[in-house]
């Protein structure tokens, strides 16, 4: 009986083997070929489930995504309940700050993704602020739902401090990346401005 082929499984081994390339060597670094030789497959597997580069690339965005969340998931399980709204989002944001090697390959990845598509079109065509987008629409909910139990500052709008925050742990994960500061010193600063939007709530 012919062995079953696991689609999913393979395309997320694929996309898995860019991620480490791109953290290794640099997201400029990452062809087709040097993604089937780290995967340990054949160029025209990698061709086969993703016709371009810039699916490929697209495709490493969306894992990252999806396995920053379920780091996320195992980060709140672990929080005490009833978790409030200020607990919520320092560990959500504190999830983007690149604090370990599988956050830092994705701040890194993303980061380049986005320089990249300033100036490629077929980068620039795929939908890769989708993912930031429903992050920043999420945040703002519970933000305004955190304004309305009196958790958060009447003087803050939810949706602009939700882009605020978001914009506040990118830059941070950045600084992170480069050298500027330790992950424990932007944390720091992360949660000095959740103290003045969550005044009275404990850390």
């Amino acid at each position: 009986m012919p062995k079953r082929v696991d689609h999913a499984e393979r395309r997320a081994h694929i996309t898995d083997a860019l991620v480490r390339v791109a953290a290794r060597e640099g997201l400029y670094a990452v062809t087709m070929r040097a993604v089937a030789t780290e995967a340990g497959t054949s160029l025209n597997l990698v061709q086969y489930y993703f016709a371009t580069k810039a699916q490929l690339m697209h495709a490493a965005l969306e894992r990252l995504e999806e396995q920053s969340r379920e780091r996320w998931a195992a980060r709140s399980a672990a929080l005490p309940r009833p978790m409030g709204a200020r607990a919520f989002v320092e560990a959500l944001l504190a999830e983007a700050l690149p604090t370990d090697e599988a956050s830092r390959a994705f701040h890194l990845v993303w980061t380049s993704y986005a320089v990249l598509a300033m100036t490629d079109r077929e980068l620039a065509a795929q939908p890769f602020v989708d993912g930031p987008d429903r992050l920043e629409k999420e945040l703002a909910g519970v933000l305004a739902e955190a304004r309305r139990v009196g958790e958060l500052s009447t003087a803050c709008d939810p949706a602009g401090e939700a882009a605020h925050l978001l914009t506040l742990a990118h830059g941070l994960g950045t600084s992170v990346l480069v050298g500027q500061r330790t992950a424990d010193a932007a944390l720091h600063i992360l949660r000095t401005h959740l103290d003045r939007i969550f005044p009275g709530a404990a850390a």
